[in-house]
């Protein structure tokens, strides 16, 4: 029997043209973000440039409209991922390898705080922080998003962590390795790939948060790159397009760097390979 009828070719047909269509309509807003940050005329309508230049580019480059948000944003986005990431591996690591009763209960438990609002939290959040005198505190913003990102991270982790084969930790321990150490040195490096993934997606979610940092963070210089976007919008709702194009791309350049680095640093190929082999 063939496996290309006219039904299957019509039905594979449909499913690319609309594939396609989803893919143009990703790619239009990309393709005006680069055009319209090299137009020094540059309007809400997809169109090339009839003067070519960097004006644009040169006009956000300066400390208080980069520079300092993008700092403030590393600083926040950095230490959200790396906190959760060290206590969602220290919280997987129990799930993962002792059965109990309360296993599938938590893990539910976790699952249900993944999909609770910020925005349904922030009231009790903001009276606890201006309680604990934290409103204006970089800290503060850190535990805070690192609570928030930590579900989901837990839950991504835990999975990666079963794919870690038990009897390896067991020729551990017959070795006299105590538990943090076949945790650090046997468990955690053979799940680097799954700590790269982990990592990336705490920290682009920190990357792209506006509404924690608008509503708890008051200072100007303090406020992160997701924030201080606003300054391109002007008064009556006139915004200057070039430049938020041009701002916007120097906006992903740290998240697409961070990409590369950690996919080849943790990434780089599955440690698993012939890990139980001989």
């Amino acid at each position: 029997m063939g496996m290309t009828s006219p039904s299957r070719r019509a039905m594979r047909g449909v499913s690319n043209g609309i594939l396609l269509l989803i893919g143009v309509c990703f790619a239009l807003p990309l393709l005006w973000l680069l055009l319209a940050s090299f137009d020094g005329a540059a309007t809400l309508t997809l169109k090339w440039p009839e003067h070519w230049t960097l004006g644009n580019f040169g006009k956000v480059l300066t400390p208080t409209l980069t520079f300092i948000p993008l700092a403030n944003s590393l600083i926040l986005s950095l230490g959200c991922a790396i906190i959760t990431v060290i206590v969602a591996v220290l919280a997987a690591y129990p799930l993962s390898r002792y059965k109990m009763r309360v296993n599938k209960p938590f893990l539910y438990g976790i699952l249900f705080g993944t999909g609770l609002p910020v925005t349904a939290m922030m009231v009790p959040v903001y009276s606890l922080f201006v309680a604990f005198n934290l409103i204006d505190s970089m800290p503060g913003i850190i535990l805070f998003m690192s609570a928030t990102s930590l579900p989901i991270a837990i839950w991504m982790m835990k999975n990666f962590m079963d794919s870690v084969p038990i009897v390896l930790e067991e020729a551990a321990w017959v070795d006299g390795a105590s538990m943090l150490t076949t945790l650090t040195r046997v468990v955690v490096p053979l799940m680097r790939p799954g700590i790269a993934v982990v990592f990336i997606f705490i920290f682009v979610g920190a990357w792209g948060n506006f509404f924690v940092p608008f509503v708890l963070l008051l200072s100007p210089e303090l406020q992160p790159a997701a924030v201080s976007i606003f300054a391109f919008f002007g008064q009556y709702g006139a915004v200057v397009y070039g430049q938020l194009a041009a701002f916007s791309l120097v906006y992903s350049v740290p998240v697409l760097a961070l990409y590369v680095f950690t996919s080849r640093v943790l990434g780089g190929g599955s440690a698993l390979a012939g890990a139980v082999k001989g």
